[in-house]
This record gives structure tokens, sequence and C-alpha cells, in this order.
């Protein structure tokens, strides 16, 4: 028997409703009008002209969005070879499938008829070299490179279940994914193989190795040697709807990182619901996703959701995010949607984006962490766009969102989607349910209008002097002044209050040389004037960077328990 797959601990607030069946039911915790959105089971698309309906909006994005979920799905076969079809039929606009650069004037273009041929051989290496049977747990840990993409269809057409991994992975982590996991078979480049090596003696179940290079290596099978040869006759398996497909291993915020599974059915049919409404894409689009291959999120938006809508998926491989790069590439690509995480908003408005000139991109969105309105405010200026925030977590799809056409409240995650269960087990996942109700760990609240606003994680809320504060208002009016780049704040002992705010700053270089004491006074009162006076930070301490999870997310916890541990 496999490990249980493991969902966060309890004590949550913001919840999520759901109904606990095998066959992961949509719930449609949105207001209805008669507005309907019916997705066909063939592939997605609509039965009279091949294509995916215009995504509706409104302005309260009250729609019904029902899904059909068939007996068997399976997104390779009834996707992805659907737009092969119609492709083929010539009813699709001329964009490529998957778009490919790298820093040194390398790029790929494939068709959806050359991925499906090319992911059928690598299914065939799966299935004949490697042994591996349906059910079967596969470790990829690869940077943005073509294979990356072509391990996750493989994987679909074998039924093998795909557990992604960050190339940021150290030894011990590569250790405890392959433990925990008991797979079978570990996909890499030549950079962590010697990892891998080290610690394949201590995994019992790992029998298959294969390596991304162009040199080959021993014990290792040579991905590239390896598709030259192999056939692209694969007959697809017929995957039930509710049959294991993948499992992500969550950042790490709160703990040590857990195993959360996805059926076939729960991003393959689910992600239709960011596709069309979030993402608002067409097979015309260009979708760039910067999410790392090793998180969710490169799922939910550079797989999943720009083909479920028949658009281009795009990427860039760059070894570090690199602002220059990223802006360059949105002005000289047709890249119409961008999607990429706060952090990313905020370091490239740090950067002079007046010689930069965007003149296909239309519509961009974050998630993974909230983000500032200081932040989504400066990139409206500098490209007339809005940042459409969505919010989920590893465990779901997206839960709340700004939708296109929404009015969008700065600082909010907007309103409700349709959003489901994934398929649990009964240990640690048991506390995260109270009834029929996903309970998420994070606390917010709903205003008079329905949009949903983040508060923080459970365990981050501050309890000062009677209240109540959460970090991110406080963060959002710090990061407003200009003299701090990154903030996070955390609670802190205090004889009298209890516990009190204090706030970690990164300065911005052109303020490192001013006199610190009257600085640290200066931010606390820009906060006192920014918000409510009892949330300003009593404590200051500037450093020169913040803790971060591999994700890029910051992990308050250790800087709480910095402040705490001498208590």
């Amino acid at each position: 028997m496999s490990p249980p797959i493991q969902e966060r601990p309890s004590g949550y607030v913001l919840r999520l409703p759901v109904v606990r069946l095998q066959l992961l039911t949509l719930l449609l915790p949105t207001a209805r009008t008669n507005t309907e959105a019916r997705v066909q089971v063939s592939g997605l698309l609509s039965q009279d002209t091949g294509l995916p309906s215009p995504p509706a909006v409104s302005e309260s994005v009250t729609l019904e969005f029902r899904l059909e979920i068939p007996e068997y799905f399976n997104f390779a076969k009834d996707v992805l070879d659907e737009w092969t079809n119609v492709e083929k039929a010539g009813k699709r606009p001329s964009n490529p499938a998957f778009w490919w650069i790298n820093g040194n004037g390398e790029e790929v273009r494939w068709s959806f008829e050359e991925l499906g041929s090319l992911s059928r051989k690598f299914a065939n290496i799966l299935t004949e070299a490697c042994s591996l049977q349906r059910g079967d747990r596969v470790i990829v840990i690869l940077p943005k490179i073509p294979e990356w993409w072509l391990a996750n269809v493989a994987c679909l057409r074998t039924g093998t279940v795909l557990i992604p991994g960050t190339t940021q992975l150290t030894q011990k982590d590569i250790l405890y994914r392959l433990q925990s996991s008991k797979a079978k078979c570990i996909i890499t480049n030549e950079v962590l193989a010697p990892a891998v090596d080290a610690v394949a003696s201590k995994c019992e179940n790992l029998h298959s190795k294969l390596i991304v290079s162009q040199k080959p290596k021993d014990g290792w099978g040579n991905l590239k040697e390896m598709m030259k040869h192999a056939s692209d006759s694969h007959t697809c398996v017929k995957t039930k709807h509710d049959e294991m497909m993948s499992i992500y291993f969550t950042s790490g915020t709160s703990g040590s990182p857990k195993m959360t599974g996805h059926t076939h059915s729960s991003f393959g049919l689910g992600l239709s619901v960011n596709g069309r409404f979030w993402l608002d894409l067409t097979p015309s689009d260009v979708m760039w996703n910067t999410s790392d291959t090793g998180w969710a999120k490169s799922a939910w938006s550079s797989v999943f959701s720009p083909w479920i809508q028949g658009a281009c998926v795009f990427a860039h491989y760059l070894p570090r995010f690199e602002p220059t790069s990223i802006l360059q590439t949105l002005s000289k690509f047709p890249i119409t949607v961008f999607c990429s995480a706060p952090t990313a908003y905020r370091m490239l408005i740090q950067n002079d984006m007046t010689s930069y000139k965007f003149k296909s991109l239309k519509h961009c969105v974050s998630a993974g962490e909230p983000i500032n309105p200081e932040v989504t405010e400066q990139w409206r200026k500098r490209t007339g766009l809005d940042i459409y925030e969505g919010y989920g977590q590893t465990e779901t799809v997206l839960i709340c969102g700004n939708f296109k056409g929404m009015k969008i409240k700065p600082g909010s995650m907007g309103k409700p989607s349709p959003a489901f269960d994934v398929k649990d087990n009964p240990t640690k996942t048991a506390s995260t349910l109270r009834g029929n109700f996903y309970i998420t760990g994070d606390r917010g609240y709903v205003d008079e209008d329905g949009y949903f606003w983040f508060v923080a994680r459970a365990d981050d809320i501050i309890l000062s002097s009677g209240y109540r504060i959460g970090p991110f208002e406080v963060e959002s009016a710090l990061v407003e002044h200009p003299a701090v780049v990154e903030a996070a704040v955390v609670s802190s002992p205090d004889p009298t209050r209890g516990e009190v705010v204090k706030a970690f700053i990164v300065l911005a270089p052109d303020y490192m040389s001013h006199d610190q004491e009257k600085l640290k006074k200066e931010i606390q009162e820009h906060v006192k004037k920014t918000t409510a006076p009892y949330k300003y930070p009593r404590k200051v301490e500037f450093v020169q960077e913040l803790p971060k999870t591999i994700s890029g997310k910051i992990k308050r916890n250790e800087l709480r328990k910095k402040e705490w541990e001498t208590i």
C-alpha cells in the first residue's frame, strides 16, 4: 500500500464547500443566473464548431458552471488529441500548442499533432524501457525544458502518477520524496543526477532512472537517445475520472511538505474554470506562466488551463528570475496572457519599464500569495493593465478569483469560483474537514459586495491588547513606503500587551545609508496613517533578506520562532 496522502493540519477558518464523494463532484458556491456553461465530455470542445465558446463573465461572475463528469476521462486522449483533430480539420488558428525559448537563441514550436506524437514516444519509453504500469509513481525533477511537458503528457497516456519536483531540491529533499511517495521511476537532468545516485540505495521502490542530457551516464537511461528510437504508436490507457493522476508536495510554509493528490478529473476537468473565466483564454492566445515546474501552479497555467482552451503554452527557460529578461520577452514575443507570482511583479516594477512596449499583452493574473495593492497600482500605471488575483491551494483548484470583466477591488482575491475536493485519506486529511467543508488554514472575510479578502494563515494572526491583526494589511502598508522593498510581519513577545507587531524589512538600496532609528520612526508613522493605528509595527528590524520557501513564499513561521524561542 502507498503511504496516505496527507493534507494540512487543523485549526482553520476560511472554508471551501465540498462533497466528499469518490467522483469529486464540483460545487457551485456562486449565485445562479440563467447563464450556464456546459463542458462537453468529448475533449471539452463544443459539438457544433469544435471550439470553446468565448468566456462568459459578468460583473458578479454569477454563472452556473457545470461539469459533466464521465466515468472515464483522460486529458491526453479527451482534450489534447481532440485539439489535434480540430487542428487537422483547419478549425484552429495557426498558433503553436507549445512554444519554448531559452537565452541561447534556441526555440521549439510544436503543434498539437507534434505534441501528441512526441508524448506517445515518451509513453512507450515509460511502459517498455522502464517497465512502468498504470498507477506506478514517477518523480519528475526538471527545469523549464520541453521534456518536462512531454513527461506530463506521457504520464497521462500511461496512467502513471506524475510527481513534480523543483530543481532547487537538495539531496535530503529528494530522498524524502522518493521514500514518501514510493516512486518507481525518477526523471531528472545531469545537475541533480548525482544527488539521486547518492540516495538511490535507500529507496527500495526505485528501479528506473531517466536523464535528460547530451551525455550518457552509467545506470541511467538517456531520454534524448531513447526518444530517437521510440515508436510514436501508443494507445492511451482508459483511466477512470477518479483515478490518481498526480501528487504534489506542498511548499512547506507551515512544516514538512505534505503530499496532495489530484485525480484525472480534478485538474483535467476542474481547471476548465481557470482557463475560461480567470485566464480568459481562446485558441488564439499565447499564455506565459513563470511558475516553477515543481509546483501545482505550473500544472494550473502551464499545462491544463491553456490546453483545455486550445491556447498556446509559452515557456522561457531562465536559470533564475531576471526581471530585464522577463520584460524583454513580454515585449518581443506575442504573449497575450501573463501569469506570475506577486514577488515577481514586485521585482518587475522596480525596473525602468519605459523602454518596453507590450503590444500583444492584454491580460495579467497572479496567484501564490496575496499581492499588495501598491504593486497592482504601479503595474497598472506602467502597462495600463490590471492584475487579476486568484486564490487557491495545492489541494484545490481556483477557490476565489478576480475574473475578466469584474470590477477589481485592489487587495481582494475576488469572488468564489466553482471548486471541488481532492481524493482524501483518513489520517491528517480528516482534520481538514468539518462536515462538508474543506478547511483551508487561511483566515479571511467577505465584504458587503461578496468579495473575499485574505487576512493570514491561521497561525500568522497577531493578538495584541485584544486586537486581532493580520500581517498582510500591515505588510501592504509597509511596502507603500519608498524605503521598503519587502516586508514580513509577525508577532513578538511584549510584557504589557502579550504580543505586538514586529516588521522585518528589506530596505531599498538608496535608503541603506539613512539614519536607521529615524527611518524606523518614519516608517511607523507611515503605517499609522495608512491603516488603523493599532496595527503599526511597534518593533522594526532591518534585514538583508527574508527567509523563503523554495517556491518564494515568506516563511513567517521562522521569523516568529526566532522572536519567541528566547521566552
